[in-house]
């Protein structure tokens, strides 16, 4: 539809305030375009299953329905991070049950690590790195993929996550610290790989 593409255009706001005035083709483009990011930091908090697709489905959901409560005192990705995490967090209140599965893996790009000794090595870690993420605590996992993967801010994360700055840089800390001593047992003690989101500021 050709008014979707103009809309597709718009930024975040100005989709938001069409949206909040009740206008549909507004709504579905914004739904559109932040499905990937909810779909992707829900699998990341909860690990890959279906916890992570229900909290994903059910944070779309909420967009939609209480994207009046959105001001615009914060980035709109920032409001939308924090409403992911907070229902991430629900669902496991629900179930109870904590989430142990190891988070997905992404593949390498095709004609990367052409060398299978070498996209063996890489595979490896990926898994290694993914299994320590699963053994953090949801608090942790959420603050080192928000800080890690998302690249927020410290105050981003505190904001995203309803917490102290001062706990959300605690939180980073001590995760990367735990993903780091997984990895340097993994590995035999040598450096991590770069590019790994075990340090950093």
């Amino acid at each position: 539809m050709p008014i979707l593409q103009a809309y597709r255009k718009l930024s975040d706001l100005a989709l938001v305030a069409k949206a909040k005035a009740g206008d549909r083709p507004a709504m579905h483009v914004l739904v559109e375009r932040h499905t990937p990011r909810v779909n992707r930091l829900a699998h990341q908090v909860l690990g890959a299953g279906e916890d992570a697709r229900d909290a994903a489905q059910e944070s779309l959901v909420k967009l939609c329905t209480r994207l009046r409560q959105f001001r615009g005192d914060a980035q709109f990705a920032t409001w939308l991070h924090r409403l992911v995490v907070n229902t991430c967090r629900d669902l496991q209140e629900r179930s109870r049950v904590r989430q142990t599965e190891p988070l997905p893996v992404e593949e390498s790009p095709a004609g990367e690590d052409a060398d299978p000794t070498r996209a063996s090595a890489l595979g490896d870690l990926r898994r290694e790195l993914a299994d320590g993420l699963a053994r953090l605590s949801a608090d942790q996992r959420a603050a080192v993929v928000l800080r890690d993967v998302f690249g927020l801010s410290y105050e981003e994360i505190a904001r995203t996550a309803s917490m102290p700055v001062g706990t959300a840089k605690c939180y980073v800390h001590r995760g990367r610290e735990r993903l780091r001593a997984g990895l340097e047992e993994h590995l035999g003690s040598s450096p991590a790989a770069p590019g790994m989101p075990v340090g950093g500021p």
